[in-house]
């Protein structure tokens, strides 16, 4: 049988994906069943409680197969990104409709109609996907009117057929936003997640965590003497963390130094982080 890791692929004992009958033993084999991400911001867990930690998070408008509904958790699979694990039942919806837009600022509301002054009935992180069947103006403010009959702000939303090529700029606009383990959303995020998410708004889908990305993002880089080498886009990669280069000699990353998304000097970074982590594994260009 062959080795897999249990964040990318789903199996227990009992119950496995159908897809991977014949490369590992379960008690019963199942088709994932296609649902989505309903809830602004869905803790995925390691086991089914809420006392269990969180291991990435989902977010609006995220496709799942679903493998089991048990107790008021959900196992399930991102089809994004591919991570495992459990998250509550009432975060999952159907796919009754296509997803035309993605959030494109870090946070935004969502408000019962076309007018800022309203009380808002929610909000959405960047990365959220959304179905946009109409549009409005008050007082000069334009929305984007959604499937559900929501509003958004319509400058907060870009078509999923127009995003940005350049992953770092977005990854600034999540500067100051506060540093949260396993969290991938403008309302908290880690040093992977801030990965994931800005090069997800650039239309690049990439893994969750650290170890995966360093295994598989770009090719590996040689920076040279005094890391001369590096640009802007390259990722710097420690045992558990991961920054983003956004030139020569400067870096962002999500981080629990500063309990922020922040920049700070390469070499500064190598210093502090070298006193108890040790220093870089390895450097990549995406």
């Amino acid at each position: 049988m062959t080795a897999r890791d249990a964040r990318l692929h789903a199996f227990r004992s009992d119950l496995a994906d159908v897809r991977l009958k014949g490369e590992i033993i379960a008690d019963r084999f199942v088709s994932g069943r296609p649902a989505r991400i309903g809830a602004s911001v869905a803790d995925m867990r390691k086991a089914p409680r809420p006392d269990a930690g969180v291991n990435t998070q989902l977010l609006f408008g995220d496709d799942v197969l679903v493998f089991e509904v048990a107790e008021g958790w959900a196992w399930v699979q991102a089809e994004r990104d591919g991570y495992v694990g459990y998250v509550a039942d009432t975060a999952l919806g159907g796919r009754d409709h296509e997803p035309t837009h993605i959030v494109s600022v870090p946070r935004t509301f969502l408000y019962p109609g076309p007018d800022l002054r309203f009380p808002i009935g929610g909000q959405l992180s960047m990365g959220s996907t959304v179905t946009v069947v109409d549009s409005a103006e008050t007082r000069g403010t334009h929305y984007a009117i959604l499937q559900s009959g929501e509003a958004v702000i319509a400058g907060h939303l870009r078509p999923l057929a127009d995003l940005p090529d350049d992953y770092v700029s977005m990854a600034e606009m999540f500067i100051g936003t506060p540093y949260l383990w396993g969290g991938v959303s403008g309302f908290g995020i880690d040093c992977s997640g801030l990965v994931q998410l800005s090069m997800r708004m650039a239309g690049r889908d990439v893994l969750r965590d650290s170890d995966m990305q360093a295994a598989t993002l770009g090719e590996p880089l040689d920076p040279g003497p005094h890391h001369a080498g590096l640009r802007r886009g390259d990722l710097v990669f420690w045992k558990g963390h991961v920054a983003i280069m956004t030139d020569s000699e400067t870096m962002i990353h999500a981080n629990g130094h500063t309990m922020l998304v922040s920049r700070e000097g390469l070499e500064d970074a190598i210093a502090r982080i070298g006193y108890l982590y040790g220093g870089p594994t390895g450097f990549r260009r995406p």
